[in-house]
C-alpha cells in the first residue's frame, strides 16, 4: 500500500512517519547546485552531506535539515595516499569519507538510501566505483551529473 504524507512539522514528528537517508557529496565547484538541492528536502531528512573544499577558505553556512550532518573535507589539512607524502588530490579525500562511511552505514540488502554525488569527475567515479562493485548499489539508484556518464542522472 502506498502511503502519501505531507512533510510539515507534525508529520514529520509522527512515528509512523517514513524517514529515508540520504547521502550527499559535493565539492567546491557544486556548492550550488548543493545548497539548491539541500532546499528541495524535507525537514525531516536524515543522512549525511560530504563537502570537499580546497582549504578552509572556502567554509560557508549551510541551510540543511536538522537531522542532516553536514562534513567539510579540507583538502589542504589532509595528506594523499598513506606513505606517499603527496599532497591530497581533489576528489581523495571525498571519496575517502564517502565510501568509509557507505562500509558502515550501508549494511542492509534493501537499504533505499538516496544518493547524490555532485563533486567533480574523479572523486564521483571512485565513490560510484565502490557503491557499485563493493556495496552492491544499483547504478541506476545513484544520481550523478549526466555530463559524468557514470550513473543516471535524474
Amino acid at each position: 500500500m502506498s502511503h502519501t504524507t505531507e512533510h510539515n512539522a507534525a508529520a514529520c514528528r509522527s512515528l509512523r512517519h517514513t524517514r529515508v537517508q540520504h547521502l550527499i557529496t559535493a565539492d567546491e565547484s557544486s556548492l550550488a547546485e548543493l545548497e539548491a538541492l539541500l532546499a528541495t528536502l524535507p525537514i525531516c531528512s536524515t543522512g549525511r552531506v560530504f563537502i570537499e573544499i580546497p582549504d578552509a577558505a572556502w567554509l560557508t553556512e549551510l541551510d540543511a535539515p536538522s537531522r542532516m550532518v553536514v562534513t567539510w573535507l579540507d583538502r589542504a589539512a589532509r595528506t594523499g595516499e598513506p606513505g606517499s607524502g603527496r599532497s591530497c588530490a581533489p576528489g581523495q579525500a571525498l571519496a575517502r569519507a564517502v565510501n568509509a562511511w557507505a562500509d558502515e552505514m550501508l549494511c542492509e540488502d534493501d537499504d533505499h538510501t538516496r544518493i547524490f554525488l555532485m563533486g567533480g569527475y574523479l572523486g564521483t567515479a571512485d565513490i560510484v566505483d565502490h557503491l557499485t562493485s563493493r556495496r552492491g548499489v544499483a547504478a541506476e539508484a545513484i544520481h550523478t551529473p549526466a555530463r559524468f556518464g557514470l550513473a543516471t542522472a535524474r
